[in-house]
């Protein structure tokens, strides 16, 4: 989106779109770009589970990026290593002499149920998703806080606010995302730094046997959830912070944030025989659902984020 005087909504911005060698990442990686931001693509060409491999998506997005006529550089550092976040948020002021804007992307899964879980697959995801996120943050927040002007954009995903089968560390890590989100926005939004979530919708990678299908719904489509990512990176954003944003069909919605709905009061307290009268009658009524809502015609495990 360009404005009468030929700016683009981030000209002069300096972007880190992690995991943006594919999927939502890479799209949140080429919208940036496409409203101006130089972007460090950041991906180590992992295996959906974290494995190594010979790929480099990074490099690939990075050369899209150019042909488009954009600016970019590749970081291939892990999130989950605190140095090599450090690497991957120095390479923008390397690069480009500022960081203004990340978005926390990157991610791997290793579902499994609870009983059949390692410890190393509930490990390596929170390693990636939970504490790769902290790990970039802590790098370039004091960058935004010495400048006053900042946007965070942490990946969260409905399997972590609602729930979803055979995603013990999956959920536990997009949960704890959306609460380092909220302790974030507090924390600096008074340097000009806002920090938001999102849940987005969409056929990748982590969608597992969806993708493999020959005729994918138009609704998940991994890039209609770049614009909002693009919005909550720009000076129009500035009033937003410690949202949690999401994505359903061709719809952005917005989280409401867990709050208490109900009450169960007696003066002076209760006792167990009192609890298990009154509990239905007051408490009971208000229980919540479990899982996440999909698409019409989808399954939950058709879905990740």
């Amino acid at each position: 989106m360009s404005s009468e005087d030929g700016t683009r909504l981030l000209d002069g911005r300096v972007a880190i779109v992690t995991g943006s060698g594919r999927g939502l990442g890479r799209e949140f990686a080429l919208a940036l770009a496409r409203e101006g931001a130089a972007v460090v693509v950041n991906d180590i060409g992992v295996s959906l589970q974290g494995d190594d491999t010979a790929e480099d998506p990074a490099s690939e997005v990075v050369a899209a990026i150019e042909d488009a006529g954009g600016t970019a550089v590749a970081a291939r550092d892990s999130v989950a290593e605190f140095d090599g976040a450090g690497r991957i948020v120095q390479a923008a002021i390397d690069a480009f002499g500022q960081i203004d804007i990340v978005v926390n992307n990157a991610g791997i899964v290793r579902d499994r149920t609870l009983v059949k879980m390692d410890e190393s697959d509930f490990d390596a995801v929170i390693g990636t998703h939970l504490k790769g996120t902290f790990n970039i943050v802590r790098h370039a927040a004091p960058h935004m806080k010495e400048q006053g002007w900042g946007r965070i954009i942490n990946i969260t995903s409905s399997a972590g606010l609602r729930g979803n089968f055979g995603q013990t560390n999956y959920a536990a890590a997009k949960a704890g995302i959306m609460g380092m989100t909220f302790v974030w926005a507090l924390e600096l939004g008074k340097y000009g730094i806002c920090v938001n979530a999102l849940a987005p919708a969409g056929v990748t990678r982590m969608t597992g046997s969806l993708a493999d299908q020959d005729e994918i719904p138009p609704s998940l489509d991994p890039a209609l959830n770049a614009p909002i990512v693009v919005f909550l990176a720009s000076d129009a954003a500035a009033g937003v912070n410690g949202q949690v944003l999401g994505r359903t069909d061709f719809s952005y919605t917005l989280f409401q944030h867990p709050k208490q709905i109900a009450w169960m009061h007696r003066d002076g307290g209760w006792d167990v025989e009192g609890v298990v009268d009154q509990f239905d009658a007051t408490l009971g009524q208000h229980l919540q659902t479990v899982g996440m809502v999909m698409p019409s015609g989808l399954s939950q495990d058709s879905a990740r984020k």
